[in-house]
């Protein structure tokens, strides 16, 4: 069951990176949660839907640095770069953590970090 579950979260990574609202709705149950950690809480795949749907922003670019699954659980972690209202590329690291079951995702928790851009290392002087 691992490696199937693995498999979805790695299709709806592909979803997300095509900015395909309804390729990764079509992995949800209608009642799934998602919660983004200290942000956010949507729960059912239609109020996903308007939510997504609403964002007027290009899809983040991301890259993927571990998908770990044991049982009903996956868990994908790594780097993306978003846009903000004026355009300006943000880094942040995250991870999500997906619970599956019947092939469909009943809950997601992200934690989304903000990170700094290298920065030149200055001497004080």
């Amino acid at each position: 069951m691992s490696a199937k579950n693995k498999e979805i979260v790695e299709k709806v990574n592909a979803a997300f990176a095509e900015n395909d609202v309804e390729g990764f709705l079509s992995f949800c149950t209608d009642e799934i949660e998602w919660t983004m950690v200290g942000e956010k809480h949507v729960k059912g795949k239609e109020d996903i839907r308007i939510w997504l749907n609403s964002m007027d922003m290009e899809p983040p670019k991301f890259t993927v640095d571990a998908v770990i699954a044991e049982g009903d659980s996956v868990a994908a972690h790594g780097s993306m770069t978003m846009k903000d209202k004026d355009g300006k590329a943000i880094p942040y690291a995250y991870c999500d953590v997906y619970r599956i079951r019947n092939a469909k995702i009943v809950e997601l928790i992200s934690f989304v970090i903000k990170t700094e851009a290298k920065q030149e290392h200055r001497s004080g002087k």
